[in-house]
């Protein structure tokens, strides 16, 4: 009991949250352990607890960081903010020219002399989400203003996106949909929003014409792009058919753990398509489950940016939030056909390391905003009870 206490002590905030950080944590370890079967026997001789002891090493890593993010106060990260982001658009630079490229895709930074790889794009998520929450906070009382407000904003937000497209046109798509979200939040004017997005399918379009101008131009994936659409449109496409017979044979209650049969058909079962194995081994209950808890995470986070006292807090946690929310439901929409094959993962549930990595520091940093709205909250219920005495006093 003495211990519950302790951990009831030390993890503040919004427990909602983190009950929810829990439960998708030991969800994908059970789901990529059983969807990563087939890779195991095809490229590790079988060894699937090999993927086990991966990914719960992705995840222990992951809590350990949400744990470490949590206990810094979130207007430690509108100092960091600048710093970030000026890390950030070289490295993405440098990736887009010279980085590893897996799956002709290149996306990946290799860290030297340790060899592994981290995916750019999801540090420059986080960069950006911090820096624009940081930029829309301090321009409040002139945030209407175009040359003092909102060029500070637009800049950062068409550069950063405009160095993902090439390689990785969903990612690009979530953030510029994600940073739209928080400057309406942030009462940007509608005209300058709507400039951005102008600005943004300009950009698009631009590279899109080079692509096609220079087939050989190693870092844009038109074809790619291409081909998804028109399985989209045509309603074709392996993959997309696999994760619907996937989830058809799951039934309600599914066929049970690592029970899974199509995961020997769909590529990237343990990533893109993890949602499909989920519904196959735990049936419509256990993706419901999984959709429910993103949405129990959206509804705890509009809480606290209606509970935050502090403009900058209550957008950091409203962008954060977006970000992972609205990937899992573009992840979630790919496996049903709602959407084109995207690529995106399920958030803090596919494999993947820094995927779990940046999706675990945005839960911290959204857990350190509530923790401080609580306390917060605390302080003033505790002033209203010691005046609501002096009075009785008096």
């Amino acid at each position: 009991m003495n211990t519950v206490a302790q951990l009831h002590q030390h993890l503040r905030g919004d427990r909602a949250i983190w009950l929810i950080t829990v439960v998708l944590g030991l969800a994908a370890i059970l789901a990529v352990y059983s969807a990563a079967g087939s890779i195991a026997y095809k490229d590790y001789s079988g060894n699937t607890e090999f993927f086990l002891v991966q990914q719960l090493l992705f995840i222990s890593g992951g809590f350990v960081m949400t744990y470490v993010c949590y206990n810094f106060h979130y207007m430690q990260y509108s100092k960091w903010a600048p710093i970030f982001l000026a890390i950030t658009i070289p490295l993405l630079i440098y990736t887009l020219f010279y980085g590893t490229e897996i799956n002709e895709a290149r996306r990946w930074f290799t860290i030297p002399w340790l060899g592994q790889t981290i995916q750019t794009s999801d540090v420059a998520k986080l960069a950006l989400i911090v820096f624009i929450a940081r930029s829309l906070s301090r321009r409040q009382d002139n945030i209407k203003d175009f040359k003092s407000a909102f060029l500070p904003i637009i800049i950062p937000v068409t550069i950063v996106c405009l160095l993902i497209v090439p390689a990785d046109l969903s990612t690009a798509a979530l953030l510029f949909l994600t940073s739209l979200l928080m400057m309406f939040v942030g009462r940007v004017s509608m005209k300058y929003i709507i400039i951005l997005i102008v600005l943004g399918l300009i950009g698009f379009l631009i590279i899109l014409a080079l692509g096609q101008a220079f087939p050989d131009w190693s870092f844009a994936r038109n074809v790619t792009w291409g081909a998804r659409l028109d399985h989209f449109i045509m309603g074709t496409g392996d993959q997309v058919e696999q994760s619907k017979i996937a989830i058809a044979n799951g039934g309600w209650f599914g066929v049970g753990p690592g029970n899974s049969f199509q995961r020997n058909y769909l590529p990237y079962a343990y990533a893109d398509f993890i949602f499909a194995i989920i519904c196959e081994e735990y049936g419509l209950v256990g993706g419901f489950t999984i959709f429910g808890l993103y949405f129990w995470l959206l509804w705890r986070c509009i809480g606290i940016v209606t509970r935050c006292p502090k403009a900058f807090g209550a957008i950091l946690a409203f962008g954060l939030c977006l970000n992972i929310v609205i990937q899992a439901f573009a992840n979630i929409a790919v496996s049903v056909q709602l959407l084109p094959t995207t690529g995106l993962t399920l958030p803090m549930v596919s494999k993947g390391g820094t995927s779990v990595l940046f999706t675990s520091i945005s839960l911290g940093i959204i857990l350190s905003v509530s923790r401080y709205v609580d306390e917060a909250q605390d302080q003033r219920v505790e002033l209203c009870e010691i005046e609501s005495r002096d009075e009785d006093y008096i």
